[in-house]
């Protein structure tokens, strides 16, 4: 059951991540003046694109996912700090809030780990195998 709880987690965490990503990625002009709006330079956009959607999808399939979990804790923070810090607009402060609690989320899972349901599970279990034999 934990297993199976971790995999609908990642998927909960993740999920928002990949479709920000694929709506920057079609959206590529926009975003990056919106980018420009809040400060930052444009050429930051791929990276940006790379932590959603790389990150996203790694936390899904279970890839590398400590590590990806500490990324997207790391870049959920400073997004809540550029993006949400106008704590005038309840809506900022709610986005704020939405964006510690997923952080949370991810230093939760960066702890755990993925669980058996995933290629992080699958390559350690395959490793041992080969350690037998060899």
């Amino acid at each position: 059951m934990q297993n199976f709880t971790l995999l609908i987690g990642r998927l909960g965490l993740s999920l928002i991540f990949i479709l920000s990503g694929i709506g920057k990625l079609t959206a590529y002009q926009a975003t990056a003046k919106l980018l420009v709006a809040h400060g930052l330079p444009p050429g930051l956009l791929p990276l940006v694109i790379f932590a959603e959607l790389g990150g996203g999808l790694a936390i899904l399939c279970g890839l590398l996912t400590r590590w990806a979990a500490v990324g997207l804790f790391v870049y959920t923070l400073l997004a809540a700090v550029f993006f949400h810090n106008n704590f005038v607009d309840h809506g900022e402060w709610i986005n704020f809030m939405k964006n510690l609690a997923i952080s949370g989320g991810f230093l939760i899972l960066a702890a755990q780990g993925p669980g058996d349901l995933s290629i992080d599970a699958w390559r350690r279990r395959r490793r041992q195998r080969q350690k037998i034999f060899f």
